[in-house]
């Protein structure tokens, strides 16, 4: 299954929201350089969705694509 990611990356808080099914809003306080934030964001999905995801698309972008193993 893949999802859509929107980041704000550099927040005082790290954080998850579901906005629709398959689209989620995440927060999270690391930097966006040298794959900090992307990082951060796949660890908090995982614990979010209690699987382990790939980033897929969006690397550098404010919206990525992840993959979730089931």
């Amino acid at each position: 299954m893949r999802i859509t990611v929107d980041v704000k990356a550099g927040s005082n808080r790290d954080s998850v929201e579901l906005i629709e099914e398959g689209h989620y809003m995440v927060h999270v306080r690391a930097p966006p350089r040298k794959g900090k934030a992307n990082a951060a964001i796949a660890k908090l999905l995982k614990r979010h969705l209690g699987r382990p995801v790939i980033l897929v698309s969006g690397r550098t972008s404010n919206r990525k694509i992840f993959e979730v193993h089931e």
